[in-house]
């Protein structure tokens, strides 16, 4: 067997075999690594055979047969090494270490900024948790479909709009056309890595995810598709482990949130187990704008902060203009919470709807930034999976009691809340604190969701507005104010975080009774007027498709 000979190379030293992909020392497939002793290298002779029957009659290993440049690779003891340097008509070379034309995947600070980090560095990674992504779908990409040791976890996607499986194990063909989903998953479980020390862009990982399609290249979605994806996640809950639902979307309420069909769903997937994590909507910052699925009162309903491009400053980070307030027009306090969600790197590629709009926002190869309550959502997933990894046994409640308490909030210079609790909720997340957190029964207290979806009772929270000021407080058990930086203000400077204290826990929810309705009718501050007969079917919704950047 010959080839065309290559001039040989003068080389001084010698380096085991390696190559670096996307920043990931990894050994070639087929040979091991050299002992201490031994040195891979490149022999070559007049042919093939040549070749490998020089490396044996000196003791070698032959682990390549390079018959394309007449070669061999080989191990080598400097000795062995030594005498076939004697022989005539024989070029050694080194082994050399080669680089794909790429580049680390870019820093995305998010898993820094909550406390994620350093979980993984325990471990702690989302393994074993299939989270839900009901989204406009996913496109197939590694970064997604593989961990980080490249094992298969993406589980199939399911098609709300057409009621079919898109792909399954091994086999997936999921498709995005708007972006907006393969930008909120990778969010959540993207494994590409950064360079050395090894930082993951995802929150999780390591977890499982499948993929609920129900929203169109628009961002555009109706009830009946998206209820219809809640069912299946419902239904196949057990066969593929699901313990999160994320939900980055929203939609005017209609009516009370009992009375909403698709949060009728959303309450059912709670009741069934799955924590729901939903957006609290990209229409801020004035009160009384949270969304459905978000103003229901059990689930993680998630607002949005920035960290104003310097992660590694905390004192000017701020809450996102955009970021939907509460109370619900059942006097509960919404947003439960608040994580990054302004410019946030992920995973989209160039030919979808978003990235073509607005092509300033990407980066020519796969890479997006985007503000908005869905990507702060999708950090709140993933900080899930990494607590439902730590502690599977936890529940619903206990999920969003341990995130609630470990949740640092927003004050001022005078260590008062910097902005109001309808802004910030419990304040901006702690992955690592929620993980290690022993805390359980503050949350949901006072509510029966068997109750409530049997139509037995309803409920309404403890929040209130006063017609004479236009203020929004929240009252205690016997009616009376908690606290002035519980009034609706302006806002400040994001300045630092403390623990929430365990006395600024909501727990005291009322029962909705005949006599409990706001302002007449469900008609609060002239916001909303329920049309007795709502057309469900037709109902729209969107995801979060698009703010200005924070």
């Amino acid at each position: 067997m010959t080839s065309a000979k290559r001039s040989p190379e003068a080389w001084t030293g010698w380096v085991a075999t390696a190559l670096v992909l996307a920043g990931l020392l990894i050994a070639p497939l087929g040979a091991a690594v050299p002992p201490a002793d031994r040195e891979a290298v490149i022999v070559q002779a007049a042919d093939l055979e040549t070749a490998e029957a020089l490396v044996r009659s000196v003791g070698g290993e032959v682990t390549h047969e390079l018959g394309i440049i007449d070669a061999v690779g080989a191990q080598l003891t400097i000795e062995q090494r030594a005498a076939l340097q004697g022989k005539p008509a024989v070029r050694l070379y080194r082994n050399r270490s080669v680089k794909v034309a790429g580049k680390p995947a870019p820093e995305t600070f998010y898993p820094t900024l909550v406390g994620a980090e350093q979980l993984h560095a325990q471990g702690i990674t989302g393994a074993g948790v299939t989270v839900a992504v009901l989204d406009t779908g996913t496109f197939s990409l590694v970064a997604l479909n593989k961990t980080p040791d490249r094992q298969w976890r993406m589980l199939g996607q399911y098609n709300a709009i057409y009621d079919q499986m898109d792909g399954s194990e091994f086999n997936t063909v999921p498709t995005d056309g708007s972006g907006h989903g393969t930008h909120v998953t990778s969010i959540i479980v993207s494994s590409a890595e950064t360079a050395k020390p090894v930082k993951y862009n995802g929150i999780a990982p390591y977890a499982n995810y499948l993929s609920i399609k129900a929203f169109d290249a628009d961002g555009a979605g109706s009830y009946l598709d998206v209820i219809r994806g809640v069912d299946w996640v419902v239904a196949n809950k057990d066969a593929y482990n699901i313990r999160i639902l994320n939900c980055s979307f929203s939609a005017l309420p209609q009516s009370p949130y009992w009375d909403d069909p698709l949060n009728q769903a959303i309450m059912r997937a709670w009741q069934a187990g799955i924590v729901v994590v939903a957006a609290a909507g990209n229409t801020g910052p004035d009160p009384m704008t949270v969304g459905v699925p978000g103003n229901v009162p059990y689930v993680i309903t998630v607002g949005a902060m920035s960290d104003n491009y310097t992660p590694d400053d905390g004192s000017d980070d701020a809450l996102a203009s955009f970021s939907a307030a509460g109370p619900t027009v059942e006097g509960f306090v919404k947003p439960d919470l608040v994580a990054p969600g302004g410019h946030i790197l992920g995973l989209m590629l160039g030919n979808t709807q978003i990235a073509v709009e607005h092509p300033e926002f990407h980066d020519g190869g796969i890479y997006f930034t985007m503000s908005g309550t869905s990507q702060a959502t999708a950090v709140v997933s993933g900080i899930i999976a990494l607590m439902l990894q730590a502690n599977p046994s936890l529940m619903p409640d206990d999920v969003k009691c341990r995130l609630m308490t470990s949740a640092r909030p927003a004050l001022d210079n005078n260590s008062d809340l910097a902005y109001s609790i309808f802004q910030q909720g419990a304040g901006v997340v702690n992955a690592y604190d929620a993980v290690y957190s022993s805390a359980s029964g503050c949350a949901n207290q006072g509510l029966n969701i068997n109750d409530d979806l049997a139509g037995a009772q309803h409920y309404g929270g403890t929040a209130r507005w006063d017609p004479n000021t236009g203020d929004y407080y929240v009252v205690d058990e016997y009616g009376n104010l908690i606290g002035d930086g519980y009034i609706w203000s302006g806002g400040y400077i994001w300045s630092g975080g403390y623990i929430w204290s365990g006395g600024y826990i909501w727990s005291g929810n009322y029962l909705w009774t005949g006599g409990y309705i706001w302002s007449g009718n469900y008609i609060w501050s002239n916001s909303y007027n329920w049309d007795p007969n709502p057309i469900w079917s037709a109902a729209t919704m969107s995801t979060n498709t698009w703010v200005p950047q924070e």
